[in-house]
């Protein structure tokens, strides 16, 4: 039963972000991984956590989900097909038959729900402009949360991420390929969070952020794409990509990447001052500052 040992949580999803999230909540809570992959278990349960074998696209094989825990932290992309989240909305459903007992529910969604901004300055009160299905979906996804929530009376928080980075998670292969950027005077705006910040911040909503509440998870750099290149480029002693224009890297660029280079913004993120959340790393410089000092310069034995 709940009131017995730790309280429990379930992450469903638990990818990079899970994995890193999951030594600060072993601690204090059982927690609860749902995996598609078999083969995932055995590093789940290193990790601590207790697979659980589901699939969101097949709704009949979730009907463990509603007795388990408490608090669900969703972190599951949606498929990559269509305008609708049909994960969350299995994930929902099957969740909604025991609604009294879930608290809390924490989702991962993102940034791009804004569509472009033309490089302006944005909060979490903007509209959702979704010009992509891959952002429609995740408006469906919030969507639906929010209409759960108010029916069921679950707390629900939704977290807009960026870009997440870490030392494994950047841009190194595009560069040593010279895949180029664009030009400086057509480049955009790109936001940034690393992964360890953002799993601190999960668990930290859990505690501090207030209900039924959209909170942009993004730090404070304001970078366009390809300083962000170059910067990680001059860090790891790269040659800077080439810089093209739009019109030719249209012929050249696959659709799905010249995509993210079609939406500029640039996201105020002061609800996560309201909260008292404090980032390890306000900028991407200040990490790639770190890595320099720390994880990339030679030794003296």
């Amino acid at each position: 039963m709940q009131h017995l040992g730790k309280p429990r949580i379930l992450i469903v999803g638990c990818g990079d972000v899970g994995l890193r999230l999951l030594p600060q909540l072993t601690p204090s809570y059982k927690v609860f991984a749902l995996t598609s992959s078999e083969d995932r278990a055995p590093l789940l349960r290193q990790a601590g956590a207790i697979p659980v074998i589901g699939n969101l696209d097949q709704a009949d094989t979730l009907w463990r989900l509603p007795q388990l825990a408490s608090r669900v932290i969703h972190l599951a992309p949606p498929p990559a097909v269509g305008k609708i989240d049909t994960r969350t909305h299995n994930l929902l459903r099957i969740l909604a038959q025991r609604s009294r007992f879930i608290r809390q529910l924490i989702y991962i969604s993102t940034t791009g729900v804004y569509g472009d901004c033309a490089g302006a300055w944005i909060d979490e009160t903007k509209g959702v402009n979704p010009q992509s299905l891959r952002a429609q979906r995740r408006v469906s996804a919030e969507a639906q949360i929010r209409a759960w929530s108010s029916q069921t009376g679950v707390s629900a928080h939704i977290l807009r991420v960026p870009g997440i980075y870490a030392q494994d998670r950047l841009p190194l292969e595009r560069i040593r390929r010279g895949t180029p950027a664009l030009s400086a005077d057509e480049d955009v705006y790109t936001n940034h969070i690393h992964a360890d910040d953002l799993a601190r911040l999960i668990k930290w909503v859990l505690y501090r952020a207030k209900p039924q509440r959209v909170m942009n998870a993004c730090d404070d750099s304001q970078m366009k794409m390809g300083d962000y290149f170059d910067a990680v480029a001059a860090t790891f002693q790269l040659p800077r990509p080439p810089r093209l224009s739009r019109q030719e890297l249209e012929l050249t660029m696959d659709p799905v990447m010249l995509s993210f280079m079609s939406e500029s913004r640039r996201i105020e993120n002061d609800r996560l001052r309201e909260i008292g959340f404090r980032l390890q790393y306000p900028t991407v410089d200040d990490y790639l500052n770190f890595i320099s000092k720390y994880l990339l310069s030679p030794r003296n034995d």
